[in-house]
């Protein structure tokens, strides 16, 4: 081959104002792009990356397909894979940038860090001997420092509170799980809730160890709150719904082109095969977590409770190439039990318009007004059981409509937060109080019951937004603003000085969706 195209760039030179015709001896598609790209790799005036200009090509056939096929780099692909693998090896703590400065918000239990030392509070400011502290590094570059592999060594120099001299530690990296369920607690007495973020490869096992520890405390119902969950693994999603379904039951089938149909059916008999069921989503609801909502819904076994889910139904199979890049190209369809595709339409090419679909769905009135939705009458399907009518067309529609209360976050908080005013603001007051509010609050309960956001604290916020240029168009708009402050700020401060399990628990009080949500169980 090179010898070939040797000769011919030899020609060209030969006769640059003649036409060149290159024939391998094929007339194939692909050999037409082989060519392509051996004549720029070989003859291009300047010099090329033939990497960069193979994965280009790669990406620009890609993209005009569906908007789920898409090529990674080897470096893209382990980043993606972590959430969903149930561990990354690491340093093990959970951070924040707060004035370019990395603040522990708490290491992991039984992890690296944690045993040789590090408390909630530090600030780590160098690794190996690499300053990371107001030096502008990005998050990325930072979690590059701290990860490696198991067994390896970092030092790292950090600055402690109420202490004189920057502490050093020696940490060796291991093994930090990934969990996917923010939360799972009763949110009332004989119902439990259980927050689900992800579907990963730990998911099932979580499931069951919280669903287990929920019956021993008086569990019957079950709120599921697959809210913002974007999916994952098809099998995850397939063992979770099982444990809801009865012998025999269709899960969700696949079906593509190339691909024959496939079906997953429910064994039986699971944690969760009795009691009331209800199952809480919105626009971000997609891909696995559809597959589970739909199959409560087509049996009957549940209400859900939101809005239209997001309406990803399309299948990807990873194609994994030498280099450790991946292709996840689509191959075939999701079907819900009833028949109805979860995939929402699309065209292909045309994925800026795809990704504006909230944005349209805001526009329209989707998401505040149930009878701005509709369907055409040849997208009616009926549920298994009780047959009753429901959707297809793409995502999941819910049992329960229950409006985005565009009111409740104004514009003026919704800047506050866009400039990560009340994030750090809120970093900043847990940094400063931690020991006198663990000293007040030995439990979670007497917190809930008893803590008060401070004035100040709101005041803070507000002059931060001022120097800011973010201003209150009226005092209605900032009163409103500071009732939903109040109530997220402490949950902030309970998420931080206990875990997410505890900011759901402040916040679920005042989230409209989990309300309609007990309502529906409670009936």
């Amino acid at each position: 081959m090179r010898k070939t195209m040797l000769l011919i760039a030899l020609a060209v030179c030969m006769g640059a104002s003649a036409q060149l015709r290159i024939n391998f001896g094929s007339d194939s598609p692909s050999s037409k792009l082989k060519m392509a790209e051996s004549a720029i790799t070989n003859l291009y005036v300047d010099t090329v990356n033939e990497k960069k200009l193979v994965e280009d090509a790669i990406r620009g056939m890609l993209k005009e397909l569906d908007p789920h096929s898409t090529y990674a780099t080897a470096e893209e692909v382990k980043s993606m894979n972590e959430p969903l693998q149930g561990n990354f090896e690491g340093i093990g703590v959970q951070f924040n940038m707060v004035d370019d400065t990395l603040l522990v918000i708490q290491p992991v239990v039984n992890g690296p860090s944690e045993k040789v030392g590090i408390v909630a509070g530090d600030r780590i400011v160098t690794v190996n001997d690499t300053s990371i502290a107001g030096v502008k590094m990005s998050r990325t570059d930072i979690m590059k420092r701290l990860r490696g592999p198991k067994g390896t060594k970092v030092n790292l120099g950090i600055v402690r509170r109420g202490v004189k001299d920057m502490l050093h530690f020696t940490v060796r990296r291991d093994k930090i799980p990934v969990h996917t369920i923010n939360a799972a607690y009763m949110i009332r007495p004989g119902i439990g809730y259980i927050r689900i973020e992800s579907f990963g490869a730990t998911t099932y096992k979580e499931f069951m160890e919280k669903a287990q520890m929920l019956r021993e405390k008086g569990m019957k119902d079950l709120v599921l709150d697959l809210q913002d969950n974007g999916g994952g693994y098809l099998q995850a999603a397939v063992d979770l719904a099982d444990e809801f379904l009865e012998k025999g039951d269709l899960i969700v089938y696949t079906e593509g082109r190339a691909v024959r149909r496939m079906g997953y059916n429910a064994h039986g008999g699971g944690i969760m095969a009795d009691g009331k069921v209800v199952v809480l989503v919105n626009e971000l609801t997609a891909s696995a977590a559809e597959i589970v909502s739909g199959a409560i819904q087509d049996h009957d076994r549940g209400i859900i409770v939101g809005r239209r889910t997001f309406g990803k139904g399309l299948v990807q199979r990873p194609i994994e190439f030498n280099d450790g890049s991946m292709i996840r190209l689509t191959v075939a369809h999701y079907y819900t039990p009833s028949g109805r595709c979860i995939q929402k339409p699309y065209k292909k090419g045309e994925q800026d318009e795809y990704a504006q679909d909230f944005e349209n769905r805001l526009k329209h009135g989707e998401l505040t007004n149930r009878d701005s939705i509709h369907f055409n009458d040849s997208l009616r399907y009926y549920t298994l059981r009780k047959h009753r009518l429901v959707y297809g067309g793409g995502a999941i529609m819910p049992d329960e409509f229950v409006p985005l209360d565009t009111l409740q976050y104004t514009r003026y908080h919704r800047s506050l937060a866009a400039k990560s005013i009340v994030v750090n603001a809120s970093l900043k007051y847990i940094d400063k109080e931690r020991k006198s509010l663990k000293n007040r609050y030995s439990t979670f309960e007497q917190f809930a019951q008893a803590y008060e956001v401070p004035q100040s604290l709101i005041d803070g916020i507000v002059e931060e937004g001022k120097k800011q240029d973010i201003k209150p168009k009226d005092d209605d708009e900032l009163q409103r603003t500071i009732v939903v402050l109040r109530y997220q700020l402490k949950a902030l401060v309970a998420r931080d000085l206990w875990d997410m399990n505890e900011y759901f628990r402040i916040f679920n009080e005042h989230s409209d969706i989990v309300k309609e949500g007990l309502r529906q169980i409670q009936m």
